[in-house]
């Protein structure tokens, strides 16, 4: 049986050549957890940290869900943090506001 056409040798498809692994999102993770929301961010790290050993142990499936986690958590802590400050800001404005009227 042959295929047409054959795979290019050394790109993409052919033989041999193991995937790439995928983005750990470790630096968003990171990001996150500094400047937006502890709690979150920490998990996301948690899962960004899995991805390179789960992918070097032959786990791929396990590594491509933990990187997703990974963003899905970081983004899920930036976009709470983002509102969390903006309600904080908010209520500082307020705050000011009725000390000032006294």
């Amino acid at each position: 049986m042959s295929y047409y056409p054959p795979p290019a040798p050394g790109g993409p498809g052919a033989y041999g050549v193991p995937p790439a692994p995928p983005a750990n999102n470790l630096v968003w993770a990171i990001l996150t957890t500094l400047f937006c929301c502890l709690p979150l961010g920490v998990v996301s790290i948690v899962f960004a940290a899995q991805v390179n050993g789960k992918w070097n142990s032959g786990d791929h499936a396990g590594a491509i869900a933990s990187a997703k986690n990974a963003k899905t958590w970081a983004i899920v802590a930036a976009v709470l943090g983002f509102i969390l400050n903006i309600i904080v800001i908010i209520l500082q404005v307020a705050a000011a506001g009725a000390s000032s009227t006294y």
